[in-house]
């Protein structure tokens, strides 16, 4: 499998390391330096780029026919435009705001947990993500996953960034602490006990294993996926 890594920051170099030891070859590399390059010359494409680029890189993937994989965060606003591009095109994209396995089965306890806590309304939800101070976006996508998770499983109807004084709205703390990879926890607070349920990811490995299989799948697809696809949960 020939790979295009539109982003080469520290996400872009463990997922290149992973390629490689899977017997794939990586033919492009995009970083804020490069200015023209030919997409067609990959089976697919891995975004792990800025939220400036991530739209202009999977509308020339899509435009070019070319299979695109996306963990860039900080861009959602745009996400039905692209999806909506890959159907017009019969293109194929896969975007998650986490591709490691963990936190795919983690975003399905937190729906669970969510529905069998919805008529408990003794019980505050809050969550709270931390993540290496490099981070551009603040939340993280994922905490905005499991913030969408709660709200299709209840009567909350938003989520706010730092504390909120309505009640329908999900307070999401998020934290910066140099050299974190990424930890979620997702709490229940009441005045007699708390319910908390967390993921701690111990290195970037687990996030780039998860972008290449994703990118394995996709290749003779056509059509919006989602990491469950990939992984046949949910």
């Amino acid at each position: 499998m020939k790979i295009a890594l539109l982003g080469y920051g520290k996400m872009g170099k463990v997922i290149e390391q992973i390629a490689l030891q899977r017997g794939h070859s990586i033919v492009i590399i995009v970083d804020e330096n490069t200015s023209t390059y030919d997409i067609t010359q990959a089976d697919v494409a891995i975004d792990f780029s800025a939220p400036s680029a991530a739209v202009a890189n999977i509308s020339n993937c899509i435009d070019n026919k070319i299979p695109v994989v996306s963990g860039t965060t900080g861009w959602l606003d745009n996400y039905e435009t692209m999806t909506a591009l890959c159907k017009a095109k019969e293109g194929a994209f896969i975007y998650a705001s986490n591709f490691s396995l963990g936190v795919n089965i983690f975003f399905e306890l937190n729906k669970v947990l969510a529905k069998m806590m919805s008529n408990l309304k003794q019980y505050n939800v809050n969550l709270e993500e931390i993540h290496h101070t490099q981070k551009l976006d603040a939340p993280s996508g994922t905490a905005i996953s499991l913030a969408d998770g709660i709200i299709e499983n209840s009567n909350f109807t938003n989520w706010a960034l730092g504390d909120t004084d309505r009640s329908n709205e999900i307070p999401i703390e998020a934290k910066r602490i140099e050299n974190v990879p990424g930890t979620h926890h997702v709490n229940y607070n009441s005045e007699v006990d708390a319910i908390t349920i967390s993921h701690t990811a111990h290195n970037r490995n687990g996030f780039a294993l998860g972008a290449v299989i994703a990118a394995e799948w996709l290749i003779g697809k056509s059509g919006v996926f989602t990491m469950n696809d990939v992984l046949n949960i949910g």
